[in-house]
């Protein structure tokens, strides 16, 4: 029981109590860049899910094996092999996906988030402890990503998975598509302020400060 306790907490710690991008501030640069709708967010998500998931196994069943002078190689050559292989699925069954995704795929190999949870965990766990925590992982950052995306594209656009959900004004509706969140700023802000919702309801979250301002004396009177 205490194990099947264990590998709970590790799979949902990284929803919301251990966020690798609300908390860690890990792999912000897709967060910022692919969710200009659901559609190319979800693709996203899951391929760093499945890269990392896969990475976290392999690298975990030859953990033993690797030198330490040159571990950061082989976990970039391991990763950087299943992201090809990611990509070559993508262009072939997912084209237009693929396309908007543009060279973004690529870059999951130098994620933070990816390379971080190999080297801090996978490392020194055995394969299924290394697999749920990966996995685990890849849901915080696919839940961030879902939202962002999901928010950029209905307000953006009023679609969902490209699907119209609010009328337009143009054909008759009441919505009009506020084009700031189709831009990059857009993102920005929006991680921002969830962020800053999720460390308002969780307290423990917020970084105590660098820098604690002198207590000025009062002045005579």
């Amino acid at each position: 029981m205490a194990e099947r306790t264990d590998f709970w907490a590790t799979l949902t710690d990284p929803l919301i109590r251990q966020n690798p991008v609300t908390l860690q501030i890990l792999g912000i640069c897709s967060a910022l860049a692919v969710t200009t709708t659901l559609a190319t967010a979800l693709t996203m998500s899951i391929s760093l899910t499945i890269v990392l998931t896969l990475a976290a196994g392999i690298i975990s069943m030859i953990r033993r094996h690797i030198p330490d002078t040159i571990r950061l190689i082989v976990q970039i050559v391991i990763v950087a092999s299943l992201v090809i292989v990611i990509d070559q699925v993508l262009q072939a069954f997912f084209a237009d996906i693929s396309r908007a995704l543009s060279v973004y795929v690529g870059l999951i190999t130098t994620n933070c988030l990816v390379l971080g949870r190999t080297e801090a965990f996978a490392r020194h766990h055995a394969p299924l402890p290394a697999m749920i925590d990966a996995f685990g992982n890849g849901l915080g950052y696919s839940l961030v990503l879902i939202v962002i995306g999901a928010t950029r594209e209905l307000f953006g656009k009023g679609q969902l998975f490209g699907a119209q959900v609010l009328p337009l004004a143009t054909e008759g509706g009441w919505f009009t598509p506020l084009s700031l969140m189709l831009l990059a700023p857009s993102a920005f802000f929006l991680l921002g302020g969830l962020v800053w919702a999720v460390r308002s309801i969780k307290a423990e979250q917020i970084e105590p400060p660098e820098h604690t301002p002198p207590v000025r004396p009062e002045p005579a009177e």
